[in-house]
């Protein structure tokens, strides 16, 4: 499972597809205060950014992939 959401934080691993969109949009609007863990994400499909963009929760660890962290974390702390 690409995104694991548990004691109000979503686990981001892996690959995390279009598929995962509307699972992250309901669990960030049923939990509030939501916390985001990208630690072992190494791709993240944009649909999955825009809802992240939109709800605005808490980042508290950025992916290991470079790469993918200078893309999310400039536009995820814009966006909040």
């Amino acid at each position: 499972m690409p995104i694991e959401f548990k004691e109000g934080r979503a686990l981001f691993q892996d690959v995390v597809t279009v598929e995962e969109a509307e699972a992250l949009l309901e669990q960030l609007q049923k939990v509030p205060g939501m916390r985001i863990d990208f630690s072992a994400c190494s791709h993240l499909h944009t649909a999955n950014l825009q809802v992240l963009m939109a709800a605005r929760p808490e980042v508290v660890v950025w992916p290991e992939d470079l790469k993918l962290r200078e893309w999310l974390e400039p536009t995820l702390k814009l966006a909040s």
